[in-house]
């Protein structure tokens, strides 16, 4: 454990980085359910990919700096950027947990096309299609928002230990 602790002091932008690779990671696992498996986001989903790729931006554009003040100030954000995407994924679960009787996530991608000109349509895209109450896929008895909840956790705990260490180390 205080080999883990020293990496924070002694190789931040190495931290940093592997946040980026991770959630590089997370956001193709995500394209892969999509395209391959066939599983449909639905717009909580969206937002999700969103802040996971903020918080690899984040992440690194502040592990390319080797300023102090800046890995305190990027380890921060990132950790607020985390909070909000746990914070949509542990909605999208507790929705999944005690689902509302009228669903309002939106329509499937098919459906906005034939319903809808293309001009509106395209940004309808973006917001995702699918039922964010539905469990289309599980792993280890979690679905994708409860795993999703579990890793933005750990990446607001990544940064927040970042500000700690780095702030408290003189």
């Amino acid at each position: 454990m205080n080999f883990i602790l020293a990496q924070f002091d002694t190789a931040p932008r190495r931290i940093l980085f592997t946040i980026c690779v991770a959630c590089l990671g997370l956001l193709a696992f995500g394209v892969y359910l999509q395209q391959v498996v066939g599983l449909n986001p639905c717009p909580m989903c969206i937002v999700q990919r969103y802040a996971l790729i903020l918080v690899a931006l984040c992440a690194g554009l502040t592990g390319a700096s080797k300023q102090k003040g800046l890995h305190i100030l990027g380890g921060g954000v990132l950790a607020v950027l985390a909070v909000a995407g746990a914070y949509v994924a542990a909605r999208q679960s507790w929705l999944q947990w005690y689902p509302p009787e009228v669903v309002s996530c939106g329509r499937d991608l098919y459906g906005m096309i034939e319903t809808f000109p293309l001009q509106r349509a395209i940004p309808m895209i973006f917001k995702g299609g699918g039922d964010c109450t539905k469990v289309d896929w599980t792993f280890l008895g979690g679905s994708i928002a409860n795993w999703s909840f579990l890793c933005f956790s750990g990446l607001a705990l990544l940064g927040g230990v970042l500000v700690w260490r780095r702030s408290r180390k003189g």
